[in-house]
């Protein structure tokens, strides 16, 4: 009964008002800052990739350098979702699912960058270090007993979505991928992934960008050169695939092939939602990494935060997608990780199979590390910086918990919570949508 509850009203959020609202919003900061994400991308990424540094300036309370909250912000969207979440889309919602992913990618990133900017903004300091993030700018926003309401909300939101329910979908996914692939005990995978994430909550913020500056760059860069050896190996399948993503997109009969009951509304439905879900754009969790980057002007990391979603969806998504329709897997029955590991398996034999737990080690472990700390900010918020070690160690006994118990309600909660928090960051996001037109005016006259 609780279960059915849980899923309709996730179901819900995710099918009919969180689209709506996301893109609605990327679609309105897009217009509001005149295309940025088309104006400003060439600076946008020279700005990043021209100073990728794997041993950068050191964290301290005064925060991290751009990349570092780049990379931190990135370890969190670079998930499960861009291996299961891209082969889940395009099971529902056929080929074409990953043409709307590009779309509501594209005006996520005006979004984003508005995020990181607010973020910077109004970001604070508590015992003389730097935090910040959405309920900052929400309290900011809507002044009194309203605004404070609407920031202790979505700090519950978070701390339940991300640092408790949403680290267990990590790392079950990390020790299903390791049981299925080589046999291990999913408990004692968990047991590992936790002592090593433990090791690193304690070391703070300080040990988590140290962690992120070097583990992003290196996954992302091993990931993207085996799915292009995996595409280049099946070149003459890749105008067939990109044609069936464009014509699915419209007409997903015509493309679905092996898929049946896919419609053009399932297509968009899981297409926004999946690609929404891994890049989170507008969701109100990288904003906590954006805060802490030591920049001169707060559009700076708006530059930035773009390119998050950039890399998230354009580049690390789009691999898992094309390698898994290019093969012609995507039409073989199994979904999520399954199905990516059956693409790789299928031009690798088992080493690819290999491979991708492996990725999804590395995926997903970052994915704990980024959420954990975007949980941290907001139990500091909460309940004080007393409260932290509390809260790393329970989430310590999450990931152990999670990683060999699969409980549909925990993943279905996991997802909801997800939602809820959207709306209250929209809210503050929206509210204060002149502030960061201003800001942006002011960075370009520069």
């Amino acid at each position: 009964m609780v279960l059915e509850l849980v899923t309709g009203v996730k179901g819900y959020l995710w099918d009919i008002i969180l689209p709506l609202l996301l893109c609605g919003t990327g679609i309105y900061f897009t217009i509001r800052l005149n295309f940025v994400q088309i104006r400003r991308f060439p600076a946008a990424f020279k700005a990043v990739f021209g100073n990728i540094k794997l041993f950068g300036t050191k964290a301290d309370k005064e925060g991290m350098s751009s990349f570092q909250s780049l990379a931190t912000a990135v370890a969190a969207q670079v998930g499960t979702g861009n291996i299961a979440g891209a082969a889940s889309a395009i099971v529902s919602g056929g080929p074409g699912a990953i043409f709307w992913m590009w779309l509501s990618a594209f005006f996520g990133m005006a979004t984003i960058y508005g995020e990181a900017t607010l973020a910077q903004k109004y970001k604070t300091y508590i015992d003389g270090h730097v935090t910040g993030g959405p309920v900052y700018y929400i309290k900011e926003a809507f002044q009194g007993t309203f605004g404070k309401v609407l920031a202790a909300a979505f700090s519950v939101f978070i701390i339940l979505a991300l640092g408790f329910m949403g680290n267990m979908v990590q790392s079950n996914s990390i020790s299903a991928a390791f049981e299925t692939a080589f046999g291990w005990n999913k408990l004692v995978v968990g047991t590992v992934v936790a002592v090593a994430a433990a090791f690193i909550f304690l070391g703070g913020v300080k040990r988590i960008a140290s962690v992120t500056e070097k583990v992003v760059p290196i996954m992302a860069i091993f990931y993207i050169i085996t799915s292009l050896i995996i595409i280049f190996g099946n070149i003459g399948n890749l105008g067939h695939a990109f044609k069936l993503i464009f014509v699915g997109a419209f007409n997903p009969t015509a493309a679905a092939g092996g898929l049946v009951g896919i419609t053009v509304k399932k297509a968009v439905s899981y297409g926004v939602a999946r690609g929404l879900f891994s890049n989170e754009a507008g969701m109100g969790s990288t904003p906590h990494a954006h805060a802490m980057a030591k920049v001169d002007h707060p559009c700076e990391q708006g530059l930035a935060a773009m390119m998050g979603v950039f890399i998230d969806t354009f580049i690390v998504l789009t691999m898992t997608a094309l390698t898994v329709i290019i093969t012609g897997v995507y039409d073989n029955g199994l979904i999520g990780v399954e199905l990516a590991q059956s693409a790789f398996t299928q031009f690798y034999g088992n080493i690819g199979n290999m491979f991708i737990a492996f990725s999804m080690l590395f995926f997903a472990f970052s994915t704990i590390v980024g959420w954990y700390f975007f949980g941290e900010q907001n139990v500091r918020y909460l309940f004080g910086p007393k409260a932290v070690k509390l809260y790393a160690a329970l989430v310590v006994v999450f990931v152990i918990v999670g990683s060999a118990l699969k409980v549909n309600l925990v993943w279905e909660l996991s997802d909801l919570f997800n939602g809820l928090m959207v709306i209250p960051n929209l809210l503050g996001l929206l509210a204060l949508s002149g502030v960061v037109v201003l800001l942006n005016r002011e960075f370009e006259k520069k």
